[in-house]
C-alpha cells in the first residue's frame, strides 16, 4: 500500500467518524412514520424523498430514503460523491452506461446493496413502486448525461 493510499484512508476514516460524532449527539429511531416525504427537483417527478439524517445539499454524511412509483424511470446520470444504496421495498433495476439500455439494468431486490464510485453513468426503472435508501457524503448531486433530461431546466 502507498503512502498516498494510507493518507487517504486515515483521511477517509477521520472525515466519516467526524460527521457520525457530529451528528450522533444523541440517540435517534426514526420509523417509517415519522418520514416526511418530499418532491425531489433533481429526478423526474414522481419521486419522492424523506431526509433522515444530514442536509443532502451541504458537506456532511446524509441519509436519505428515495421512493419512486411504479413504471417511473430515470435517464442516464452520475452522482458526485460515492453512493451506497439498500433497497428496502420492491425491485429497483440498475444499469450502467450513458446510454439509455434498459435491456442491460441488473434487477437489485429488496436487501440489495449497490456501491457505486462517482460519476458513475447510470439509469433506474422501477416496475413497481421501490423504496431505497441512499448513503452518501453530501452534497448530493445528481447530473444528467444528456441535459436535456435533467427536470429542473423544465
Amino acid at each position: 500500500m502507498t503512502i498516498r493510499a494510507i493518507a487517504t484512508a486515515v483521511l477517509l476514516a477521520v472525515t466519516a467518524s467526524s460527521a457520525y460524532a457530529a451528528s450522533a449527539d444523541h440517540h435517534r429511531i426514526v420509523r417509517p412514520s415519522d418520514l416526511k416525504w418530499m418532491d425531489v427537483k433533481s429526478l423526474p417527478p414522481g419521486a419522492k424523498v424523506a431526509v433522515i439524517e444530514g442536509d443532502p445539499n451541504k458537506e456532511g454524511f446524509v441519509t436519505i430514503r428515495i421512493k419512486l412509483p411504479a413504471g417511473y424511470k430515470v435517464a442516464p446520470h452520475y452522482h458526485g460523491t460515492v453512493e451506497r444504496s439498500t433497497i428496502l421495498s420492491g425491485t429497483l433495476y440498475i444499469g450502467m452506461g450513458d446510454k439509455w439500455e434498459p435491456q442491460k439494468a441488473t434487477a437489485m431486490p429488496p436487501g440489495t446493496v449497490l456501491l457505486m464510485p462517482p460519476k458513475q453513468p447510470h439509469f433506474a426503472i422501477a416496475k413497481e413502486e421501490v423504496i431505497f435508501q441512499l448513503n452518501v457524503m453530501g452534497p448530493w448531486t445528481v447530473t444528467y448525461v444528456n441535459p436535456a433530461d435533467d427536470p429542473r431546466g423544465k
